[in-house]
């Protein structure tokens, strides 16, 4: 093809995703002919206004193994423009190590973020073939860096130097009282991986002695990393463990919808309930893990929770050693969540699968230790964020001119190389269902399906009818007359804040996370610049509005910008903030049925989501029997009969969106009987159950554990 003309299809492609993928072709180009010219063309194209173009001649100039092309990625490491510096760092992790580019990487350390992110993992790399040049570089910057935060990564990353000229470092600034406790802690988590030197041993188990310390409790899980791994809790049961990193899930899902906690954290429990409760047979799991994030003292609880215990659905938590934080900006955690989730599968004493479902710096660090501890992995492959960028790239809002400002924030470039990588490493891949879904994984992520099919499994998400049912019980109940329960009596007190002249509209509902992905705000806009507001009352469920997350904040300042915060009840805007599942649950079914003096019935269900991959809260609308209004890509298109049981929409426009909000609360007030209803509840019941994809998926798990003990009985050892 040759460099320019491969340089040429990057830059004339006619969809973002198709740029990114075609970017491959040129790295390939740029690796097979290599030279001068070739040097000089990306590094020109690296100065072009084009961002996306410059990312992509970033990648393929660290294809070409050249003192010239050395040195001009290192360059990149001091460059005016954030997203090149990233990409550059990341870009020379596959090189061999350069001397005069170990300051600039120790440099993006110091400033953190992402940035520190990919040169940390750089550094780590290096410090295999090069120890003693990356420990003195990291001795040297602690010298001169006072910021607590700072030393504590400068620390950290010393601890990823497996040497043992890092252990009296790391044992000095350990038991230095005058040191920040951060750093302390960064240096204890590290000593952990250090092997049971009598030096640490010695020092961890005094530590660990200190009553209510949190330093006790990280010096206990490094105590425990260097300790021989535990007897197998239940030889021959199989146990699947499953991660959820940006959550704090709970078996009774309390928190469900306050910052990263949306529909994932309600499968993951639900699905580890529905695993352990199905019936006797050959594909039975006997024990599953779902792993969360936690405090160090929650973290000391679960290795002693799932060490002893040989069956059910037990919890372990990551601790990650800093406040929660959102996952877009969760990806210098990567080195606390690693050791964390290490700790908990060493725990489990035998791990037969791990189930990977998200492109984050959960299953980052997750893979590196599925691959260090030979567990088979199964990855769920969804188009994301490629779903997200083809939305913003058709609505105008992302262009190859503004991509790496963008990607300095989404570091969306990152993701879809990480959802490739986890995709061919994968010993199984699960698909959701879509309506193209072979062309869709061909086009968006570069997938051929069809290639090994053995491979793939497509599995759709489910629910529990049990609690939706009860839901629509209640709530029937409720409409009918009799006595609320108490969630619902929540939620007749929530209605009666409403002006008088409200009262007695339909709701709108939306259930979900406050994050622009999520659409939220672009609900509120639909509804309040347009004839719905005099129709029908919105009701929002989601978003922890007492300490909102910076996602959270920003989702409630473009509402705000539409109906100032104090104005929002006399307009028909309830922000119920985060709820219990169950209670959540019985909130939509009243949408259905309504409150008797608050709400009518017959309201809508509203999804505003850029993409959605599946949609457990809009499977959960449907069962209780509401007419809704869903993105038109994706898993929902799958399941949402058009002009039946909803409107499918482009999401990403206001216009087309208010619209379909309009005619969905014309369709359902247009209702006179239950038939409708009948139809998408019995859509869900048939398919979409909890139980369903459980049985799906325990038989995937079994093939792949069996596949696996058949592959070590067949590799015969050495000694």
């Amino acid at each position: 093809m040759g460099i320019l003309t491969a340089l040429d299809s990057v830059r004339h492609a006619t969809r973002l995703v198709d740029a990114m993928r075609l970017a491959d072709e040129l790295a390939f180009e740029a690796s097979r002919e290599g030279g001068v010219r070739t040097i000089r063309v990306l590094k020109a194209a690296i100065a072009d206004d084009n961002q996306l173009v410059a990312i992509a001649a970033t990648h393929a100039l660290s294809g070409i193994f050249d003192e010239d092309a050395d040195r001009a990625i290192s360059k990149l490491l001091s460059s005016r423009k954030g997203f090149l510096r990233e990409h550059a760092a990341w870009a020379l992790c596959s090189r061999l190590p350069q001397v005069d580019a170990v300051s600039r990487l120790i440099g993006l350390v110091i400033v953190g973020g992402f940035g520190g992110m990919v040169a940390q993992r750089t550094l780590e790399q290096w410090s295999h073939s090069t120890p003693q040049i990356i420990a003195v570089g990291l001795e040297g910057a602690l010298l001169g860096v006072r910021d607590e935060d700072a030393r504590y990564r400068l620390v950290e990353t010393l601890g990823l130097v497996r040497s043992g000229m890092t252990i009296a470092p790391l044992l000095r600034m350990a038991a230095d009282e005058n040191e920040f406790e951060v750093v302390r802690v960064a240096a204890v988590s590290a000593l952990g991986q250090r092997g049971p030197d009598p030096r640490i041993v010695s020092y961890l188990d005094g530590v660990a002695a200190v009553a209510d310390s949190y330093l006790a409790d990280v010096a206990k899980l490094s105590r425990f990393d260097i300790s021989e791994l535990p007897a197998q809790a239940n030889p021959g049961v199989l146990t699947v463990a499953q991660l959820f990193l940006h959550a704090d899930i709970d078996a009774n899902l309390l928190q469900v919808g306050s910052g990263d906690n949306g529909g994932i954290a309600t499968l993951l429990v639900r699905l580890g309930d529905a695993l352990i409760a199905a019936p006797d047979d050959s594909t039975r799991v006997e024990r599953v893990i779902t792993l969360s994030r936690g405090t160090a003292t929650d973290a000391v609880a679960s290795v002693s929770e799932i060490a002893t215990t040989a069956s059910g659905h037990v919890y372990g938590r990551v601790p990650t050693l800093s406040e929660p934080i959102q996952s877009a900006s969760a990806w210098p955690l990567r080195v606390a969540v690693r050791r964390g989730i290490r700790r908990l599968l060493r725990a489990a004493g035998g791990v037969d699968v791990l189930h990977l479902r998200m492109a984050d710096v959960g299953s980052l660090a997750a893979a590196d230790v599925a691959r260090e501890l030979d567990i088979p992995v199964v990855f769920t492959v969804a188009p994301d964020p490629h779903a997200v960028i083809d939305s913003l790239d058709n609505s105008g809002a992302l262009t190859q001119q503004n991509f790496g400002d963008v990607d300095e924030r989404e570091h969306f470039w990152f993701r879809v190389r990480l959802v490739q990588r986890m995709a061919a490493n994968a010993d199984h891949t699960v698909l959701f269902p879509r309506p193209n879904l072979e062309s869709d994984m061909r086009e968006l992520v570069g997938i051929d399906i069809n290639a090994h099919p053995e491979r793939h499994s497509i599995v759709p998400e489910g629910i529990d009818m049990g609690v939706v049912d009860r839901a629509v019980d209640e709530a029937a109940d409720l409409a009918a007359g009799l006595p609320g329960s108490k969630p619902l009596e929540q939620l007749r007190d929530l209605l009666e804040a409403l002006p008088e002249w409200r009262r007695g509209l339909p709701l709108l509902v939306s259930v979900g996370r406050f994050h622009r992905v999520k659409g939220m705000a672009t609900i509120v806009e639909a509804w309040a610049n347009g004839p719905l507001a005099d129709r029908a009352n919105l009701l929002l469920i989601g978003g922890n509005l007492q300490s909102p997350s910076a996602d959270e904040l920003q989702q409630l300042a473009a509402m705000d910008a539409v109906i100032p915060a104090d104005n929002r009840v006399q307009h028909g805007l309830l922000l119920a903030g985060h709820q219990p599942n169950d209670t959540a649950a019985r909130w939509v079914a009243a949408a259905r049925f309504g409150v008797p003096g608050l709400a009518a019935p017959r309201g809508v269900y509203v999804c505003g989501s850029l993409k959605e991959e599946f949609g457990i809260a809009l499977l959960e609308a449907m069962a209780t029997g509401l007419f809704v209004v869903a993105p038109a890509g994706g898993g929902p298109a799958t399941y949402v009969q058009q002009n039946v049981t909803g409107l499918l929409v482009p999401t990403w426009d206001l216009e087309l969106l208010r619209a379909a909000m309009v005619d969905a609360l014309d369709f359902a007030s247009a209702e006179t009987d239950d038939e409708r209803p009948a139809l998408s509840r019995a859509t869900v019941e048939e398919s979409f159950t909890i139980q369903a994809m459980a049985r799906s998926l325990a038989e995937v798990y079994s093939d792949v554990s069996t596949a696996q003990a058949g592959l070590r009985e067949w590799i015969v050892p050495t000694s």
